[in-house]
């Protein structure tokens, strides 16, 4: 079965995941956010199939979230580096993140912690804010839906 794609859509939730919204790209992202920059890292750390990782790879590159670059370390290799765009996403991989904590684990049950590498704390929560710096939730928001163009 064909994928429906949603490059046109009106909702910028379903454009952002047409572009990442796979738990292998997601976690693709996580792992270069992670330092790792090299198709068999990737598949090494990951354990995913590399027919699978070459499309998530070359779906990733497509949609400028990363860019192959001769590698670091002058060998003939290539490695997949964030862009500016695919940076974007660190927001999002917190976000998740901090959702799997608050959600997924047990009270006392060992996971990673994000930390600040300048304090070595764990870092703050996120929270959405208004104009004027209040916290938001989602009932004190709404959307206004797109308006047909000329």
């Amino acid at each position: 079965m064909k994928r429906k794609s949603f490059r046109q859509a009106e909702c910028p939730v379903a454009r952002s995941l047409d572009a990442i919204g796979d738990w292998w790209s997601l976690l693709i992202v996580r792992d270069a956010f992670d330092g790792i920059k090299r198709f068999n890292q990737f598949q090494q750390n990951l354990g995913i199939a590399k027919g699978m990782l070459t499309t998530r790879l070359r779906d990733l590159v497509e949609a400028g979230v990363l860019v192959l670059a001769p590698a670091s370390d002058g060998s003939a290799y290539q490695e997949y580096v964030l862009t500016e765009k695919g940076k974007k996403l660190f927001l999002i991989i917190v976000a998740l993140r901090q959702w799997g904590e608050d959600h997924l684990y047990r009270a006392g049950e060992r996971r990673s912690t994000l930390v600040d590498t300048r304090t070595h704390q764990p870092v703050s929560r996120l929270s959405l804010s208004s104009s004027d710096g209040e916290v938001l939730r989602w009932e004190d928001t709404h959307i206004i839906a797109a308006r047909p163009g000329p």
